[in-house]
């Protein structure tokens, strides 16, 4: 089964909380990951907290169009010990 985007929430700088279908939650920093013109918006913290989570895609999205396959999402999760 495809991972899905349940809840997300904003923690700070480029980092998220995501919680999955499959019950995983944790945290993913995107710090790195934000190059390309789609994503250089996103380096704007206030930018970046505009993001939602897509009913159909399952993912989070952000108002230019830009996104990240929730596969991806899912295998950077840092999972709280």
């Amino acid at each position: 089964m495809l991972p899905r985007i349940k809840e997300a929430r904003y923690v700070a700088n480029h980092t998220v909380w995501l919680r999955f279908s499959d019950g995983a939650e944790g945290e993913v920093d995107l710090t790195s990951e934000l190059y390309g013109e789609v994503f250089e918006p996103l380096k704007a913290p206030e930018y970046f907290k505009s993001f939602r989570v897509d009913p159909g895609l399952h993912t989070l999205v952000w108002p230019n169009g830009a996104d990240f396959t929730p596969e991806f999402l899912r295998s950077t999760l840092r999972v709280a010990a």
